[in-house]
C-alpha cells in the first residue's frame, strides 16, 4: 500500500504509516474549510495539490494550504503520487467526477450529496466495489463528539426504546451569505442540508423503508447580495415522515427560508423512558440534554471534549486511518447512496402525492473507539 513504509532495525522489521496523499478537485467556498481543519494533521494527510475549472481558485488554495496546481482532473489521475481524490465540486458534477476517479484507480472521499439520483449513487457504489476502490462521503458530523455522545446514550438505554425523532433543518436564505447561491437553490435544501440529519438518523436507526413527503416553494423571487434578482422553482420547504425498518419514525423539516434564530433547531429523540435533544446536527460542540418522560431537560456530559464548530476534514481523516489500518471506514458509499435514495423518495412523494417505498440497505457504521 502507498500508505505504509517498511524499515529494519537489527533483525526486526517495522511498518511505519505514511500520510495519505490527497489531491483536491474543486476549490470553491468549502475548500478552505477542509484546508484549515487539515493543517494540524500533516502526519495523516498530505495535500499534494488541487485543481478547479477556474485554475486561479486552485492557485489560491495551494498558495495557502500547500501542494501544486494540477491543470486538470486527468493530470491528477495520471499522478501515481496521489492516493485519494477529495471531491469538493458542485453537486451536479459529483457523479461524473467520482466515476472518473474510480475508473482512474483512485480512492475517493466526496462532499455531500454523493449524487443527485438513486441510480447514479448505486452505480458509483457498484463501480467502487468492481474496481476495488474505497468510496467515502460527507457529511462527517456523525463522527463528532456531541453526536457520538448522543449515540452512546441511546445504545446504553438512556431513552428506553426509541420510537420517534424530530429533525429540524432551518438553513436560512443562502443569498444572505453565499456569493453564489444559485446552485444551492437548484438542488434545494433537501439535497444540500437534509443529508446531515438523514445521515445521523440512518446511523442510529438503520435503513428506512417508507417515505411520505410534502414540498413547496415558499419564497420564489429573491435577490443576491449584489441586488441581482433570481427566481427559484425547486421547493425551498420540504417536510417528510420517514419510517425505518426497525419501527422508528422520524419527521424531517428542511428549508432555505427560516434563519438560525428559530427556536426549532437540532434533533429530538423520544423513547419510552425519556428524550434526548441535540441542539445542532452539524457542530461537534452543540448542547446535548436528556429529560425523563414528564421531566425537564438536563445537560449530558460529552464522552470526549469537542472542538468548537465542525471539523470538516474529520471524515477524510477517519478514512485515512481506516486505509492505514486496513479496516472499513465509517462513512461509506453504501450509506451515502441510501441517503440519496431517501432524498429522491421524498422528492417523488411530494411530486406524486403518494408514499414511496425504499429498498436499499447498508452496513451501519461502528462507533468511534473513544465513544464505545
Amino acid at each position: 500500500m502507498a500508505h505504509e513504509a517498511f524499515f529494519e532495525q537489527g533483525e526486526v522489521q517495522y511498518m511505519e504509516k505514511q500520510p495519505l496523499r490527497v489531491a483536491v478537485v474543486g476549490c470553491g467556498n468549502i475548500a478552505s474549510g477542509y484546508g484549515k481543519t487539515l493543517q494540524p494533521y500533516t502526519q495523516q494527510i498530505q495535500l499534494v495539490g488541487a485543481t478547479d475549472v477556474d485554475l486561479s481558485r486552485a492557485e489560491t488554495f495551494v498558495a495557502t494550504y500547500g501542494g501544486c496546481v494540477y491543470p486538470s482532473l486527468e493530470t491528477i489521475l495520471a499522478d501515481e503520487k496521489v492516493d485519494l481524490v477529495l471531491n469538493l465540486t458542485i453537486h451536479h458534477a459529483h457523479f461524473e467526477v467520482i466515476k472518473q476517479c474510480l475508473n482512474g484507480g483512485k480512492d475517493v472521499f466526496s462532499e455531500k450529496p454523493l449524487t443527485l439520483t438513486t441510480e447514479e449513487a448505486q452505480t458509483l457504489v457498484a463501480l467502487a466495489r468492481q474496481k476495488g476502490r474505497r468510496l467515502g462521503c460527507a457529511p462527517s458530523t456523525m463522527l463528532g463528539e456531541v453526536q457520538q455522545t448522543l449515540w452512546k446514550a441511546i445504545r446504553d438505554g438512556l431513552t428506553g426504546t426509541l420510537r420517534l425523532a424530530y429533525a429540524e433543518v432551518n438553513w436560512g436564505r443562502i443569498e444572505s451569505w453565499h456569493p453564489a447561491p444559485g446552485p444551492f437553490y437548484e438542488v434545494g435544501a433537501l439535497f444540500d442540508v437534509g443529508v446531515y440529519p438523514l445521515t445521523i438518523l440512518t446511523t442510529i436507526f438503520g435503513p428506512a423503508r417508507r417515505i411520505t413527503g410534502f414540498g413547496t416553494v415558499l419564497h420564489p423571487n429573491r435577490l443576491t447580495r449584489e441586488g441581482v434578482a433570481f427566481h427559484i422553482e425547486t421547493p425551498d420547504f420540504v417536510v417528510a415522515a420517514i419510517e425505518f425498518a426497525n419501527g422508528a419514525i422520524a419527521r424531517l423539516t428542511t428549508n432555505f427560508y427560516v434563519g438560525h434564530h428559530t427556536k426549532q433547531q437540532g434533533i429530538e429523540f423520544h423513547g419510552d423512558r425519556g428524550s434526548l435533544y441535540v441542539s445542532d446536527w452539524q457542530d461537534y460542540s452543540g448542547k446535548i440534554e436528556f429529560a425523563e418522560f414528564g421531566g425537564t431537560y438536563q445537560p449530558v456530559p460529552y464522552v470526549k471534549e469537542p472542538p468548537q464548530g465542525p471539523e470538516w476534514c474529520r471524515g477524510l481523516l477517519e478514512m485515512a486511518d481506516a486505509i492505514a489500518d486496513q479496516r472499513p471506514q465509517r462513512l461509506t458509499g453504501e450509506q451515502a447512496a441510501h441517503v440519496v435514495e431517501l432524498i429522491c423518495a421524498i422528492k417523488t412523494s411530494y411530486e406524486q402525492n403518494r408514499p414511496v417505498e425504499v429498498t436499499s440497505a447498508f452496513p451501519q457504521p461502528t462507533p468511534m473507539e473513544w465513544a464505545v
